[in-house]
């Protein structure tokens, strides 16, 4: 099927949308965790938050930033494309964290058109906490040449993937994930709770969260390779490359790609009944 063309905006690119705040407590970090089917105790205790969280305070901002450039009609076309997250500390309980996201860039692609955003998340006190680039794709439009910049890259290359995994976690997604996600994590869309909705989309049926799924592999990685210790994660970042839905069983794969001497670079992928859901996936930890 051939894209449609639709008029994007650039004018509102690099322009922020209104701070806002966020006081994080300990009993959503503890619901997020248990919405996630995270393991770690301290996560679960709602200590510290499992890194995903970290997509709560700037949900509001993120959708707002993205629709500033696209159409506002093709929200239900709207599908998570890739996620970036930076850490610069953990988030914890009692925080009072203030957020702000804008558009950074728009593109076309053959089988549709992305908005890159850009946020940031920072305490009472102004020390950043962490940043973050998401990238919202719109499915069948084109928004032709585009302007602005994309998100940073990571790709994965051939020879990355040919690399022995030196980790292999295999999770499954609840059938009752995405309702216990949604209100865990803010995200009402109803691709994920409405089978009839998520049909007309031109979706199978409810699909899972793609962050909720990144946050399967969040904690696959930290307890596989990182002492189970969010204070170590540097980076993480994944495409989503197709669909997962409740009741599948997914597959991680990670590979060791290097060291800086301070920080060792993990490079991943994620199947879904043998079919790559998560792809480009890269997780940095300190060592």
């Amino acid at each position: 099927m051939t894209s449609t063309e639709v008029a994007f905006d650039g004018s509102g690119l690099g322009a922020w949308t209104d701070p806002e705040r966020f006081e994080v407590t300990a009993a959503r970090i503890a619901e997020y965790a248990a919405a996630t089917n995270d393991p770690i105790e301290a996560h679960l205790a709602g200590e510290v938050a499992p890194p995903v969280f970290a997509i709560v305070p700037v949900f509001t901002s993120m959708a707002p930033a993205a629709l500033s450039v696209a159409p506002v009609e093709l929200l239900m076309k709207l599908v998570h494309g890739e996620q970036d997250f930076r850490f610069h500390r953990p988030i914890r309980p009692g925080d009072d964290l203030v957020v702000r996201a804008k558009p950074i860039g728009y593109h076309g692609r053959p089988n549709g058109s992305t908005v890159a955003v850009y946020a940031e998340t920072r305490d009472a006190t102004g020390e950043l906490v962490n940043e973050q680039w998401l990238t919202a794709f719109f499915r069948k439009v084109d928004a032709g040449a585009g302007e602005g910049e994309g998100a940073p890259e990571h790709r994965l290359t051939d020879e990355i993937r040919a690399l022995d995994p030196v980790a292999t976690v295999t999770q499954h997604i609840d059938t009752d994930q995405t309702f216990r996600y949604s209100p865990a994590s803010g995200d009402p869309m109803p691709i994920h709770l409405d089978d009839e909705i998520a049909k007309m989309a031109g979706l199978p049926g409810i699909i899972n969260h793609g962050l909720c799924t990144m946050a399967f592999t969040s904690w696959a990685a930290l307890t596989e390779l990182g002492d189970s210790r969010v204070e170590r994660l540097r980076r993480l970042a994944v495409r989503f490359a197709k669909p997962v839905l409740p009741g599948q069983d997914i597959t991680t794969r990670f590979r060791r790609t290097g060291t800086d001497g301070t920080v060792t670079t993990y490079a991943f992928d994620t199947e879904a009944d043998g079919e790559i859901a998560i792809t480009d996936g890269l997780v940095e930890i300190a060592d």
